[in-house]
């Protein structure tokens, strides 16, 4: 917790920052997977996100992949939020990382 607002968590520092600006979200997520990419679990990622839609489609895609979507980072002069890499993550395509590399078994 941040020291000079208890109710407000401080968001880790990154390990990794993927540069998104002036992209959609699309291509962004095509960049965010190729960089993560044989990143160890528990990798901090920061992502620049400029496209409006971030803010919805970034939570999504750790939401589907198993990823810790950690929130907008405060104080950043562009919009950039945080992601914690997780050990069990659905692989998803190379070329389409909106869906996953092989359908679930059910």
């Amino acid at each position: 917790m941040s020291p000079m607002n208890p109710e407000i968590p401080e968001t880790p520092a990154p390990d990794l920052t993927v540069d998104g600006t002036g992209l959609l979200c699309v291509t962004l997520l095509l960049r965010l997977r190729k960089q993560i990419d044989g990143a160890e679990p528990g990798t901090v990622v920061h992502v620049i996100a400029t496209d409006p839609a971030a803010p919805l489609d970034l939570p999504a895609w750790c939401h589907m992949t198993g990823h810790d979507y950690l929130g907008p980072v405060p104080g950043a002069e562009q919009p950039v939020y945080a992601l914690r890499l997780a050990a069990d993550a659905l692989s998803t395509r190379a070329d389409a990382p909106w869906h996953p590399a092989a359908p679930p078994t059910w």
